[in-house]
């Protein structure tokens, strides 16, 4: 149970900060900037506290990358995805407890490319582009996480790797979509406020990082077996 728990513990982590910083975005005029530094410290942090025990996934995108290419077994994924989504869930109820939904803000990973939000422009909006965006983003924190975490290319640097990653990430891609890249990060929030509205995007942010994640696993396992 060591990895699942430190899956649990990485990702409440990562949503319980991440989220946290975008629920008080204006409190604390942060900005998109200092929301996404705080995804990628937490992550790095993450990476460097847990990595040695369970990989540091705390992405059900990224176990499910792992997994297509052999690197975990499906017992361990199913094992993960459980820890990944209770964890995201534990940290937005948390984060609800002690701030509250704060006008219906609890960090969603939301954007204007987001349909079915309320004051998301019709003409941008579309499932399309949501899932591309969010395909994208995830496919470029995939490639990195194979690189650094699973390859170990990068040694001692692959936590500030990885982190930067995410943060460009969100730099690029928040405002279209929330850059989530990960399902238990949107999926968390999304729960927690229990409406129709914060439900009716989820699946979009299932399909983009999923997909993402699968195709750049499987992209850089193939090519790093090739340079070996």
């Amino acid at each position: 149970m060591k990895a699942p728990l430190a899956e649990f513990l990485g990702t409440f982590t990562l949503v319980f900060i991440g989220a946290g910083a975008g629920a008080l975005l204006e409190a604390n005029s942060a900005g998109l900037v200092g929301v996404a530094f705080a995804h990628g410290l937490a992550l790095m942090v993450i990476v460097y506290t847990w990595g040695s025990i369970s990989g540091a996934h705390v992405n059900p995108a990224v176990t499910l990358g792992a997994a297509v290419t052999g690197r975990i077994n499906a017992v361990t994924a199913i094992a993960y995805w459980v820890a990944q989504f209770a964890g995201g869930v534990a940290a937005a109820y948390l984060l609800s407890y002690l701030i509250g939904p704060n006008g219906g803000n609890l960090g969603q990973t939301i954007g204007s490319l987001t349909p079915g939000i309320e004051g998301v422009s019709r003409e941008l909006a579309s499932p399309a582009r949501t899932i591309i965006v969010e395909g994208i983003l995830t496919f470029f924190l995939m490639t990195s996480v194979f690189a650094s975490g699973i390859l170990n290319k990068n040694g001692n640097l692959a936590g500030v790797a990885i982190g930067l990653v995410l943060t460009m990430d969100i730099i690029m891609g928040g405002s279209l979509t929330g850059a989530s890249m990960n399902p238990a990060r949107t999926f968390g929030p999304a729960l927690v406020l229990r409406d129709v509205q914060s439900m009716s995007y989820v699946w979009m942010y299932l399909v983009g990082p999923f997909a993402g994640a699968a195709v750049g696993a499987l992209l850089y396992n193939q090519m790093a077996s090739k340079q070996d």
